[in-house]
């Protein structure tokens, strides 16, 4: 719902919720869609997201009272800028992800049935079976399992995001995620993304074991400072945020450093990997990563591809084999290409993938770049919530913050229909003119009102001539019938 001030919004609610509290029989999805389809989007938001009427009138209660609550979201939206997808490495995963969407929603079904075709040649095991837990499939927590999974279930997540009428103007893509962000970009056809991903993630095996990474909640050039004495053997693998970076390389060396922002009072922690992608580590496999993508077509794009390689924009037939190596042995330039993106009008952050796990940077970069906080950090799933009803939330929350959401599209599916609604809350005020009586006498009219307004009446030019001192031959008489 929406209203012209926070007072109307608060009314709107509070009508609403007599409306629902009184609908015999009525299903509150009616109610929500009819909202959704027929009113327009006004300057301050709100959406009330429950799975029951119960939680939807907690919601409205709350809601008109001014109150926060489960479920209930509310904002100003200021400019939204254009909308920008980002596609995360490693890191959002959990068993199960995506499973209920499956189920739930064809376009999801669809858009993974299709991934899952274009991976199947270059696997073993199956990408449903694992997410389903069938007995035989490999575990989640392999490289070359979790990166070719995370990959189907980003792109069948952006085909969400699309379905429901909402496009990005660039996209982002961290580690492994660059190559989601082409695909969905248009830069990479299904079948060479699919074998791109399931490539890069078998040469990692080669890495297993052998290293790690950690996070440091520092800025670049500190933590570059603190990684001198480990030359060779540590480097920076990503810069996140302004206070976000990740060191990759040897094991015991990380152990060090982790001793060492101890007693800095440096919060650091270790990242669940045991291989260390961009670092020196990489080097032994570069003739692998680019004889095994040998004969990929990058194309162009039909939307902007930024590159967090270069921390640009990128011409994507530059997207070749030799390019995906350095996807994966260089640093993440996360923050530069926020930075680059905010400056070029892209304020809003949509993470794309089963839990957001690039929010903190992205806000702390966002904070450092875009005035008044109009910059905004969105999600789509959430760990352990992967149902429609946990989507439709996180389009709702991207709605209130000004992105345009095609609710009609949004809802399709289902048998819904548009039902009558209360009228909107106008914040009446009078403005009837208040009549004051005036004090002592009221003074009597000119003695010359009596002769001027007979003159007028007769009409009489020359007494009227007279009365206001003007020959007589003034052009009166062509008026005086005039106020007859």
């Amino acid at each position: 719902m929406s209203a012209a001030s926070p007072d109307a919004l608060r009314d709107q609610a509070r009508t609403l919720h007599e409306r629902l509290s009184a609908a015999d029989g009525e299903h509150p999805a009616d109610i929500g869609y009819s909202l959704a389809v027929t009113r327009g989007a006004l300057g301050h938001r709100a959406s009330v997201t429950g799975r029951d009427r119960e939680e939807q009138l907690a919601g409205l209660a709350a809601l008109a009272a001014g109150e926060s609550a489960a479920g209930v979201l509310t904002a100003e939206p200021r400019a939204p800028g254009k909308t920008v997808f980002v596609f995360p490495g490693q890191g959002s995963q959990w068993a199960g992800m995506g499973l209920k969407l499956l189920a739930e929603s064809a376009v999801f079904r669809e858009e993974f049935e299709a991934v899952e075709r274009a991976l199947l040649p270059h696997l073993d095991w199956s990408p449903g079976g694992v997410l389903r837990g069938e007995p035989g499939q490999p575990s989640l927590e392999r490289v070359d399992v979790v990166q070719p999974l995370l990959f189907a279930v980003m792109v069948s997540l952006a085909g969400l995001w699309r379905a429901s009428g909402v496009e990005p103007a660039a996209v982002v893509g961290h580690s492994q995620g660059e190559i989601a962000a082409a695909y969905v970009a248009g830069a990479l056809s299904l079948e060479d993304a699919a074998r791109i991903v399931a490539s890069r993630s078998l040469v990692l095996t080669r890495l297993v074991g052998r290293g790690g990474m950690v996070s440091v909640a520092a800025g670049e050039q500190r933590v570059a400072g603190l990684l001198a004495p480990w030359e060779g053997r540590l480097s920076v693998a990503a810069v996140n945020g302004p206070a976000s970076v990740i060191v990759s390389g040897d094991g015991e060396a990380l152990d060090e450093l982790l001793a060492v922002c101890a007693g800095a009072d440096l919060r650091a922690r270790r990242v669940q990997v045991d291989y260390a992608s961009h670092s020196a580590h990489v080097d032994e496999v570069r003739a692998d990563v680019v004889g095994g993508l040998a004969g990929i077509a990058p194309r162009a794009a039909r939307i902007a591809f930024w590159s967090t390689v270069t921390g640009a924009r990128l011409d994507t037939a530059e997207l070749t084999p030799e390019y995906w190596f350095r996807n994966l042995r260089e640093p993440v330039r996360l923050a530069d290409t926020v930075r680059a993106l905010a400056g070029r009008g892209h304020h809003t952050f949509l993470e794309i993938s089963p839990h957001p796990v690039l929010g903190l940077g992205l806000s702390g970069t966002l904070d450092d770049c875009v005035a008044d906080g109009a910059g905004a950090v969105l999600g789509t799933l959430r760990r352990d919530e992967g149902d429609r009803s946990r989507f439709l939330r996180s389009l709702a929350e991207a709605h209130v913050r000004g992105v345009r959401v095609d609710w009609e599209r949004a809802y399709a599916g289902g048998p819904y229909r548009t039902v009558e609604l209360p009228t909107y809350a106008f914040q009446h005020r009078s403005y009837w003119f208040a009549h004051h009586a005036p004090h002592g006498t009221v003074a009597a009219p000119a003695v010359a009102d009596g002769p001027f307004w007979s003159a007028v009446a007769d009409p009489d030019a020359s007494a009227l001539a007279g009365l206001l001192g003007v020959a007589e031959d003034a052009p009166l008489t062509a008026v005086l019938p005039a106020p007859s």
